[in-house]
């Protein structure tokens, strides 16, 4: 992740870096999400000029050569506005490393666990939710029956990459020194949620953004969100291609009632337990809004 470290002399010439210098408001959160729903437009004209070259390229490869498509718009307004301000305002990393005691790896143990017991939690929702209609059902079936590595790199890849460093990176990383903290982790699940732009989708990433949100607070750590992205998608990923899975709505299905209502209660204790150990992090400066590090104008 030495991608994310800002360059020290004069210009920034890595991936994300020289982004570090907006920190976007709601007006600016407002923005990027039209940024957003621009590139989804154009990514969704290349899959349907694709098609119109070989349908089955298209089905086969469209939503890798689409993806990154959808977030040029944000990332180009994000750049551009960040340089804009390098020389005349503070900037705060997009990625930090305030890990307290436990350290690096040891942390990134500890939110994966609670991002797995999150996600058994959040599956309950599909119990309450109405059935998903059929487009819905065929767009899933045709990304989780692509070959794995396809889908691997689509939901475990790009989305980790790309959806953390608008939803956490960009928009979180803003809000938490414009508002509460409480405030900016729940409009950045909300903003994570729309993302995904149906509510089969949007309610368990809002929970899951909840988390994903206090975990950059507290740690200004991008890398940490980014590997829970990943472990959430991949298990998804692992989950669809199990037999006995794969006609099941929810864990429920596979479960005695008493099987899964001790897994969840046991889940819900390490993910408040993960919380006490991020709680207890503490900041990096006095009177800091998060621990996303401080970057001072750059010198002229």
């Amino acid at each position: 992740m030495g991608f994310f470290k800002r360059h020290t002399g004069r210009g920034s010439y890595d991936l994300f870096s020289n982004h570090s210098h907006y920190v976007p408001g709601y007006g600016g959160m407002m923005m990027l999400f039209v940024m957003f729903l621009l590139g989804s437009l154009i990514g969704s004209m290349l899959v349907g000029a694709l098609t119109l070259v070989s349908a089955e390229f298209a089905q086969l490869y469209g939503t890798v050569i689409s993806y990154p498509v959808m977030f040029i718009p944000a990332w180009l307004y994000v750049s551009a506005n960040s340089r804009r301000n390098e020389f005349f305002e503070t900037g705060y990393a997009i990625d930090s490393s305030h890990f307290g005691k436990l350290g690096g790896f040891r942390m990134a143990v500890i939110v994966s666990i609670a991002t797995i017991a999150a996600a058994f939690m959040a599956d309950s929702l599909n119990a309450v939710m109405p059935e998903a209609p059929e487009w819905f059902e065929n767009a899933m079936e045709q990304l989780m029956d692509a070959p794995v590595w396809i889908t691997l790199i689509s939901v475990s890849v790009f989305a980790p990459l790309f959806e953390e460093w608008l939803c956490r990176g960009i928009v979180l990383r803003g809000l938490l020194q414009k508002t509460s903290p409480v405030s900016a982790i729940l409009v950045s699940a909300v903003f994570f949620a729309l993302l995904h732009m149906n509510p089969w989708q949007a309610l368990p990433a809002f929970l899951l953004g909840v988390l994903f949100g206090y975990v950059y607070y507290r740690t200004g750590s991008l890398k940490l969100t980014m590997l829970m992205h990943c472990v959430n998608n991949t298990m998804a990923v692992v989950f669809s291609r199990i037999p006995d899975l794969e006609e099941a709505e929810t864990f429920a299905d596979v479960l005695s009632p008493w099987a899964y209502a001790g897994i969840f209660i046991a889940c819900a204790a390490f993910v408040a337990a993960a919380c006490v150990v991020l709680r207890n992090i503490p900041p990096a400066t006095d009177g800091a809004r998060s621990n996303c590090d401080e970057i001072p104008p750059m010198s002229i």
